[in-house]
């Protein structure tokens, strides 16, 4: 199972977010997300657990728990939707923005 883990220390690293969720069984994988430009935590992560009991005990307890100060959120990770970001449809024309007129 995929856990999604939401509202994370900015200073956790990958080993201390397994180190968490070996408590609960078997951890496959730990990756917290990194912004591409600074390096740094966004702030959230996924936890792979191979035994579904497992990684549903995990989620029970570790849901809204105390990690360095904030309380985390953790529930089963859902595949990504492909809808276009920013919402809409792209192709349906706009309106709006800046618009360059003549003056002579």
């Amino acid at each position: 199972m995929n856990i999604y883990i939401g509202n994370l220390p900015f200073n956790m690293g990958e080993e201390d977010l397994r180190e968490i969720f070996e408590e609960y069984g078997e951890v496959s994988s730990a990756k917290i997300v990194m912004d591409k430009l600074t390096g740094r935590s966004k702030g959230f992560g996924f936890v792979e657990m191979d035994d579904d009991a497992s990684a549903n005990k995990a989620i029970e307890e570790l849901n809204n728990a105390e990690v360095s100060g904030r309380n985390i959120k953790v529930n089963e990770s859902k595949p990504r939707e492909n809808a276009p970001r920013g919402g809409g449809d792209r192709r349906s024309g706009g309106g709006g923005g800046f618009q360059r007129r003549n003056r002579y």
